[in-house]
This record gives C-alpha cells, sequence and structure tokens, in this order.
C-alpha cells in the first residue's frame, strides 16, 4: 500500500511542480505581448498552455483518458496563417531549422504521453510528459524573448 501511495505522491507532486512551471511561462508571455500588436501565434500558444495545463490536471488525478485526448490536441496543434508563419520564418532566418526541429520535438513527445495514456502506464506518462515539457522549455528559452522583443515592443 505504501508503494501505490509513494507512487501517486510522486505523480501528484510531478504534475503540480510542471503546472506552476507552464502556468509561469503563459502569464510571462501574456504580459509581455501587447494585445494591440497580437499575433496568431500568441493564441496558439495561450491553448497549448491551457492544454499543458489540463493535462497536468488529468495526471494528478490519474485520468489517462482525458490525458490521451489533450496530448493528442498538442500534438495535432494549430498553426498561424500562412503570412504569419512566413513573417516568423523570416525573422527566424538560419534559426528557422532549429525552431521546426523543437517543434517536431514537442509533436513527438505529446504524441508519446498519448500512447503511454491509452496503454495507462502512468510511469511512462510522466517520462514522456516530463520530455514534452522539456521540448517545450527549450523552444521558450531560445525563441521567446527574442519573439517577444521583435515583434511585441518594437516602435
Amino acid at each position: 500500500m505504501l508503494g501505490i501511495k509513494s507512487s501517486k505522491f510522486r505523480l501528484t507532486f510531478a504534475a503540480t511542480v510542471i503546472a506552476a512551471i507552464s502556468g509561469a511561462a503563459e502569464i510571462r508571455f501574456t504580459q509581455a505581448a501587447s494585445p494591440a500588436k497580437s499575433m496568431a501565434l500568441r493564441a496558439v500558444m495561450k491553448s497549448l498552455g491551457r492544454n499543458m495545463q489540463t493535462m497536468t490536471d488529468a495526471i494528478s488525478k490519474e485520468d489517462w483518458a482525458v490525458v490521451a485526448e489533450t496530448a493528442s490536441k498538442i500534438a495535432h496543434h494549430a498553426e498561424p496563417p500562412p503570412p504569419e508563419r512566413r513573417l516568423i520564418i523570416d525573422w527566424l532566418g538560419s534559426n528557422s531549422e532549429t525552431f521546426e526541429a523543437l517543434d517536431e520535438q514537442t509533436h513527438e513527445a505529446a504524441q508519446a504521453v498519448r500512447e503511454a495514456a491509452e496503454g495507462g502506464d502512468d510511469q511512462k506518462v510522466i517520462e514522456t510528459f516530463a520530455r514534452l515539457q522539456n521540448s517545450c522549455l527549450a523552444c521558450h528559452q531560445r525563441f521567446r524573448k527574442p519573439f517577444v522583443e521583435h515583434f511585441y515592443t518594437q516602435n
């Protein structure tokens, strides 16, 4: 019995920490962006943030059906319209390959979370969710600040 409680505690604790990180990340992006100049990417990122929080809550409740459904939404997230994508890719320049690789890692990690959840493998869900968080974090650390500075603070 102690092993089960300990396992559930680890799941709940890990999910809580991840929720705090993802929530803080969304708040910083939201505060930095000016609503008057908002891009479609901002809405995509907000949706991903909400989905990450939903998944964190579902993991803490061991609701694998919701985890799988939400992971699928993340893996197949919306993209900005083509003109905005072109603007972003032009801005990224030689960094566009890195950006695309990180996005692909996010898609793959979300798919892995979905598969683990569908299999009811709680340990694998936590491991793959950590991979998902790490791919999001890597992209945010590399691109968020310069993106916000370029698209939201230029005069």
